[in-house]
């Protein structure tokens, strides 16, 4: 399983205190919100696409993911922006 660690310096910490009471709490909250959201993207679109085209919907958001990734229907931000920055570069 990944581990997401950061290293910020003592008065970043100080000034995360002055706005959360609980610094990791808030802080790992700000990154399973942001994870849920992505995820409900992907399920949407993932539900979208499989019913144009007529494939079966995994039982759980975890294996939409998954499958979302395995079939090349989403694909990272790296990939993305390194396909755009492909796209530029070809153009220029």
């Amino acid at each position: 399983m990944p581990n997401i660690t950061i290293e910020i310096s003592d008065a970043q910490y100080k000034g995360l205190q002055y706005v959360a009471a609980d610094a990791e709490g808030w802080a790992e909250n700000a990154v399973l919100n942001r994870i849920r959201i992505a995820t409900e993207e992907i399920v949407q679109e993932y539900t979208t696409r499989a019913l144009d085209e007529g494939v079966s919907i995994p039982a759980t958001r975890d294996e939409i993911v998954t499958d979302a990734f395995s079939r090349g229907w989403v694909k990272t931000a790296a990939d993305r922006e390194a396909e755009d920055q492909a796209a530029l570069a070809e153009r220029a």
